[in-house]
């Protein structure tokens, strides 16, 4: 069954039950829970919902408490803690079963000029110039397990395009770098929540297997347990989510049974629209 983007605007379109509560439902990409990506986008609507002032995401923070079950639909808990003259900012619990899944604290700003400046964009070759990685998963659909093979070879709503290909069945060992261009296929709407909540569904894809590359490891081996335990997303620019944008990460270390990862987000034209972080679980069993 295809998964375009007019089917992930529509996940991320959370119904309203009560004041400051909303509904969403799940998609399975393949990973047997809740990714990761959906509740963290799903949470940002919800908390943008609650501001009614002309005021942008900049920054979000969230841990990843338990896995989501698939199953059930999430329920969106947004504490209003805070309207200033320049920014406001909310506390947003997701909840399954009872219990918090998922907790994240946003930020929201009006707009405002200042002093700029931004790291430079690494030199790769353009996304014209690579294979699709659905491409490349639909070229070895044979090694897919047979139950995965339906949802990791279907349509996308997001088209990606490693730099560097890694083979996730068979990886060598690699330096803790990625570049990965990334693109809605499709038209997107003009609303910058819409851009925003889509690119925070990106960012967690991915942006872990750049700490398991020195280890010639893929979350696809079966003796790997990986899971999200925090992300963090600062937005600097508006952007376009629905134009090329390139994710540069890199892992400074990897330790205790965790991996950690950053990213930097351009536009085409070189221009650093946001900033990532995150931890994850590594562990082998």
């Amino acid at each position: 069954m295809p998964y375009t983007v007019h089917d992930l605007l529509e996940l991320l379109d959370l119904e309203p039950i009560e004041f400051n509560i909303y509904r969403g439902r799940n998609r399975d990409i393949g990973t047997g829970r809740v990714f990761g990506g959906q509740v963290l986008a799903q949470s940002l609507v919800a908390a943008r919902r609650t501001v009614e002032e002309e005021r942008e995401a900049h920054s979000l923070h969230g841990y990843f408490i338990l896995p989501g079950d698939l199953s059930i639909p999430i329920v969106y808990f947004v504490d209003r803690l805070r309207d200033g003259k320049s920014f406001a900012t909310r506390r947003v619990t997701a909840i399954q079963h009872g219990r918090a899944i998922f907790n994240m604290s946003a930020s929201f700003q009006v707009t405002e000029t200042g002093p700029v400046h931004q790291t430079a964009m690494p030199d790769v070759p353009p996304p014209e110039a690579l294979p699709s990685e659905l491409e490349l998963l639909r070229g070895m659909a044979d090694r897919i397990p047979e139950a995965l093979r339906p949802i990791l070879t279907q349509d996308r709503p997001l088209d990606y395009r490693l730099v560097t290909q890694v083979d996730p069945f068979a990886p060598e060992p690699l330096p803790p770098v990625r570049y990965m261009w990334l693109r809605a296929i499709g038209s997107m709407p003009d609303d910058p929540i819409a851009h925003q909540a889509v690119l925070a569904y990106a960012s967690d894809y991915g942006i872990l297997a750049t700490a398991l590359q020195p280890h010639a490891l893929s979350i696809r081996q079966p003796n790997l347990q990986v899971a999200t335990l925090d992300h963090a997303i600062w937005f600097h620019r508006p952007f376009r989510v629905d134009e090329w944008l390139l994710y540069a990460t890199d892992s400074p270390a990897a330790a205790g049974a965790r991996g950690f990862a950053r990213g930097s987000i351009f536009t085409r034209d070189g221009t650093l629209v946001a900033s990532v972080a995150q931890e994850g679980l590594v562990r082998l069993r």
